[in-house]
């Protein structure tokens, strides 16, 4: 789990650099260990999002959208630092004309990042390390993959992947909420937290509409209540 940690911590400090450079149901089980104790978490493939069509939640797969709802409050605030830090560094390498200048500000900007995240990168679960990973994407419009892989070439950015892997981490995730699942109720967790003040809001960096959100989910339920009856007369 140490391994994954570094692996987050270089993603970090490895951000001012790539954008300078760039600028210039219940389908799975996972186990975890959280305070000495293994905890089975059920992933849920399945949304309800209209009465007509909606999904009869049983209590453990409401509570799994609860234990979400709760590391998405966690991890949200660095996804969005992440996209700030990135704005903040892009003007200030704007401003620089030597690469020399720039040179000492990718150290400065290291040190930084290093120094305020990895104490609290080594805090976040294997879950939410996951889900990190997914609203980086939403935030910035870049896989944390192709984050290393401008920073430090493709082969590092394939071997932080691979380590990664070995905790269940994929860095290639994108953040996609009109086709997958846990996604949408990350979504609409966040627009209610904005709604509600509990959380910052920061647009995300290729925009989502609420209401087509919400159709596109609609349709899908639909349509596979729709197929489940045909299966039903056969």
């Amino acid at each position: 789990m140490q391994q994954f940690f570094i692996v987050l911590v270089f993603i970090f400090s490895g951000l001012s650099f790539a954008r300078a450079q760039n600028n210039s149901g219940i389908s799975d089980t996972i186990e975890y260990i959280h305070d000495s104790d293994t905890i089975k978490e059920i992933v849920i493939e399945e949304v309800m999002v209209s009465d007509e069509y909606a999904i009869k939640l049983t209590k453990e797969e409401r509570e799994q959208i609860k234990l979400l709802e709760k590391r998405v409050r966690v991890v949200y605030p660095y996804a969005k630092l992440t996209a700030e830090k990135l704005v903040q560094i892009n003007t200030t390498m704007a401003k620089l004309k030597t690469e020399k200048e720039k040179k000492k500000y990718f150290k400065i900007a290291e040190k930084y990042l290093n120094d305020e995240f990895e104490p609290k990168l080594k805090k976040l679960s294997q879950k939410q390390g996951q889900i990190l990973v997914k609203l980086i994407h939403r935030q910035t419009g870049q896989t944390t993959f192709d984050l290393i892989k401008d920073y430090k070439s493709g082969w590092k950015a394939f071997w932080s992947n691979k380590t990664a892997q070995l905790f269940n981490i994929n860095l290639k995730k994108e953040y996609n909420p009109m086709d997958v699942p846990e996604d949408y109720y990350i979504e609409m967790f966040l627009i209610k937290c904005f709604a509600e003040g509990k959380l910052i809001r920061q647009a995300a960096a290729k925009p989502i509409n609420e209401d087509e959100l919400t159709e596109n989910w609609v349709q899908k339920n639909r349509a596979r209540v729709q197929a489940e009856k045909e299966m039903e007369k056969k």
